[in-house]
């Protein structure tokens, strides 16, 4: 309650169904982390990452290694 934070439930995803991807903008440099269905070409936007911890925080909570992630611009 008082000064206490609840631990971020892992959220599973279908690995065989869906891409961990960053997304960078060119102009920008933003850089926004999700999944991406190979199939349809959708992609399902998660985190906005404005640094290292938040990279971290998206590769914990959705138990990704940084080796699969791939990077579309």
């Amino acid at each position: 309650m008082f000064g206490r934070r609840k631990k971020a439930a892992v959220s599973a995803y279908d690995k065989s169904g869906k891409v961990p991807i960053i997304r960078c903008s060119i102009c920008t440099g933003e850089q926004v982390a999700g999944f991406k269905d190979p199939v349809s070409g959708r992609f399902e936007e998660l985190m906005l990452l404005r640094d290292d911890k938040d990279l971290a925080e998206f590769l914990q909570r959705y138990q990704v290694e940084e080796r699969e992630i791939k990077r579309e611009w």
